[in-house]
């Protein structure tokens, strides 16, 4: 499906980009006004909060006019209108600002904070944070990682320039590296390779498990540092399947500190957070050649895991 450029008469706002949704094109259409639709298609949010969203001035067409509650509904017509969550979780971490050129910003993320509104986070995610701070609000990720992972995100700020970088992750031209703590085992000979199938568990929606088959994942594993019955890990993933570096510790019996989902489940995707046991993984560094200036580009995070209690 061919990417819709963004409409340049629907503005960010306080950070959030506007989100879309359109009319069919089916006649005769079963809602007589736009009100009606939105209700029915995004049921999330009820009639009267949609109401008063349009009476606000806060749903908008093509043109970046208003919508009122009884406006008619017209088939291939787009809505706009901002996401925001009136209980909003707060994530009381700031991310950092490594690098900025005309060309990119490099973000370095703290744990808990997802790189893109998702779920029942929206302004305080990596994207919405930097877009208030900065006031760049063509800011893009060329490439994400776990909400529960901290470190490095590279954004882009050029629109022309977001089919280059997102390539280079398509070729895998990126060189990554992270850092885990976790159990120490002596007896595991390092440094090593693990090759897996890596695919969505069926019974829980936000976990991947190994599976018989061809290997779809790669990740190159050594030990850097040892304190007792831990040890911190150098991670190179050579491919980028969700959960992968999780995944594949915990296969080899070293789950990392303060995992909530490997080995076990010990917190649900919807529950409250505890800021004091974050997952010990780190997006370390990235280096890259740029695809629009040519030169070669690398940036390490300037943060540090806390070792877990012994």
């Amino acid at each position: 499906m061919t990417h819709r450029p963004k409409n340049p008469l629907i503005p960010t706002r306080d950070g959030v980009s506007p989100s879309c949704v359109a009319v069919p094109f089916t006649k005769p259409l079963p809602w007589a006004s736009a009100l009606q639709f939105l209700s029915e298609r995004l049921p999330v949010v009820s009639p009267a909060e949609w109401a008063q969203r349009m009476a606000r001035g806060e749903v908008l067409d093509d043109h970046g006019q208003a919508v009122t509650p009884d406006a008619p509904c017209t088939p291939g017509a787009r809505l706009y209108y901002w996401r925001h969550l009136d209980d909003e979780a707060e994530i009381p971490f700031e991310p950092g600002i490594l690098f900025q050129d005309e060309h990119l910003l490099v973000a370095d993320k703290p744990h808990f904070m997802p790189v893109t509104p998702t779920g029942r986070y929206v302004r305080h995610s990596l994207m919405v944070r930097l877009k208030q701070r900065t006031g760049i609000d063509t800011l893009n990720p060329i490439h994400r990682i776990d909400r529960e992972t901290a470190g490095l995100v590279v954004f882009n700020l050029r629109p022309q320039d977001r089919n280059a970088y997102h390539a280079l992750f398509r070729e895998r031209a990126v060189v990554k590296t992270y850092e885990a703590i976790a159990p120490h085992d002596p007896t595991l000979a390092m440094p090593l390779t693990r090759l897996s199938r890596i695919e969505e568990d069926v019974e829980a929606f936000f976990r991947m498990v190994e599976a018989e088959g061809e290997p779809n994942s790669e990740t190159r594993i050594e030990r850097l540092e040892v304190r007792a019955a831990w040890a911190r890990y150098g991670l190179a993933p050579l491919t980028g399947k969700r959960h992968q570096l999780r995944v594949h510790l915990d296969a080899l019996g070293l789950p990392i500190a303060g995992d909530q989902f490997y080995p076990r489940v010990r917190r649900g995707p919807g529950e409250p957070e505890d800021f004091a046991e974050p997952l010990r993984l780190l997006a370390r560094a990235i280096a890259f050649t740029d695809p629009v200036t040519g030169r070669p580009r690398r940036f390490e995070s300037a943060r540090a895991l806390d070792w877990p209690p012994d």
